[in-house]
């Protein structure tokens, strides 16, 4: 169940016009410019704020979903059983009801940082709670011939790219088939925002994320290696290069990662790993 604020019937476009000067080759142009929106999102698990991101107004239930899933929040969707969304004109709040046994862990978990001073990653101030050891995937369930498939992927994402378009100013992440033909795409301000807006969606619609691939248009980050090892997507593919630690927990994963993508071109980061 997803509600929305009175002041706000229907979702926002994900970008606000705002007044610039262009310069070129010594012109000063007056113009309008569409920006990438950008408000401060809480997420509130059964009446209790755990955090607040920075994010594009727009997929905000399946931003939520995703999130729960890749920070291990809750175990599964069926463990979220409700989730509203209250869109205001300078922020959102997302509040979500899950299941006891998750909140009851989560609020373990805030009492571990009670009093830290530590700002590191998200308050944390020890290396064991970054939680970087994931559990090994099970065997691929698809086969990808990655040339062709990369190339499909790298060669489609632009025409799925709307917000990109209007702003200059996002990242999206994009669901493929195992041909690399794109089915679900996610745009927002930030690269891992993207990430749970997808997850999350392909959780809400109950789609098998071991049957296909990630592609995105950004860096390879830890944390979105952590976030679909988690998952168990057998293939995160980025436009960008890869970080030693997301290499690192695929590896661990058995996770393919491959980075540079391109239609012609990509870096294969953990080549001891077949799909």
């Amino acid at each position: 169940m997803v509600a929305m604020s009175e002041d706000t019937e229907i979702e926002r476009a994900g970008f606000v016009e705002r007044a610039i000067v262009r310069h070129q080759a010594g012109v000063a142009t007056p113009a309008i410019d569409h920006v990438a929106e950008e408000i401060p999102v809480a997420l509130v698990f059964n009446g209790i704020s755990h955090v607040v991101m920075m994010a594009t107004p727009r997929d905000l239930e399946a931003f939520a979903y995703g999130f729960a899933l890749t920070e291990g929040v809750v175990a599964s969707a069926d463990a979220i059983f409700d989730c509203e969304v209250f869109l205001r004109a300078d922020s959102a709040e997302v509040a979500l009801s899950i299941a006891q046994e998750d909140f009851v862990r989560l609020k373990d978990r805030r009492r571990q940082l009670t009093g830290r001073t530590g700002c590191g990653v998200c308050g944390i101030d020890s290396i064991d709670m970054l939680d970087l050891r994931p559990q090994a995937l099970p065997p691929s369930l698809i086969r990808v011939d990655l040339p062709a498939a990369l190339a499909r992927a790298s060669s489609g994402l632009r025409e799925h790219q709307a917000l990109m378009r209007e702003t200059g100013g996002v990242h999206a992440a994009a669901w493929c088939t195992p041909d690399g033909d794109i089915v679900h795409v996610f745009e927002d301000v930030g690269r891992h925002n993207g990430l749970d807006k997808l997850i999350g969606h392909l959780a809400l619609h109950d789609i098998d994320m071991r049957r296909g691939f990630v592609f995105l248009s950004s860096r390879g980050s830890y944390e979105l290696a952590r976030k679909a090892a988690r998952m168990q997507i057998p293939l995160l593919a980025t436009i960008s290069a890869p970080s030693s630690l997301a290499i690192s927990i695929a590896t661990q994963a058995g996770m393919k990662l491959v980075g540079f993508c391109r239609q012609d071109a990509y870096v294969d980061y953990t080549p001891a790993i077949t799909l």
